[in-house]
């Protein structure tokens, strides 16, 4: 039997209790990846790129759920500082793990907009996506927003990360 493949591709910018619930309901996966976008394709501004792997290591921890994985693909086949696309973190997968069925999860907003990906077409021609909305509508956004006021931010992710976005000069938000 094959294994199977999950990728799970946002920002983490930073994760989330809304990616925790997303995550939760992957345990059928035999390995599931978090990559954390290397440049954002529709040109949105995060965090540091390793500020935002160190922030998925201690989520993963924090969840302990096994079959979780950070993966850092998109940096390594980046071309410069461009976004890498979907079709070429896939693709770049099934050729390292070629016995392997992957799917590709997104959210539902992304699920909406999967017209917009390059190749879509081809990438539901070849590989199973899967649109898994989160159960708890915690989103990046709000823990931005509540460290910019300086507001609690522990009812919007784990311990771990909250420890490091407030107490890590690299996570500074400004409105």
């Amino acid at each position: 039997m094959k294994q199977t493949l999950a990728v799970f591709g946002s920002a983490f910018n930073p994760p989330s209790l809304g990616h925790r619930s997303v995550l939760e309901r992957l345990n059928q996966f035999d390995k599931v990846l978090l990559l954390p976008s290397y440049q954002h394709a529709w040109g949105k501004v995060m965090l540091d790129y390793e500020a935002r792997c160190d922030l998925v290591r201690a989520f993963i921890g924090d969840i302990g759920q096994l079959n979780l994985e950070l993966s850092t693909l998109e940096q390594q086949i980046a071309i410069d500082d461009n976004a890498v696309t979907t079709f070429a973190v896939l693709e770049a997968l099934q050729l390292r793990h070629p016995d392997t069925n992957i799917t590709f999860v997104i959210g539902p907003d992304n699920f909406l907009n999967f017209h917009r990906f390059y190749k879509a077409d081809y990438i539901l021609k070849r590989w199973q996506i899967m649109a898994c909305p989160e159960t708890l509508p915690v989103r990046s956004t709000m823990i931005r927003e509540a460290l910019v006021h300086n507001d609690d931010i522990t009812q919007y992710t784990t311990p771990t990360v909250t420890t490091m976005l407030m107490n890590d000069e690299r996570f500074q938000f400004t409105e």
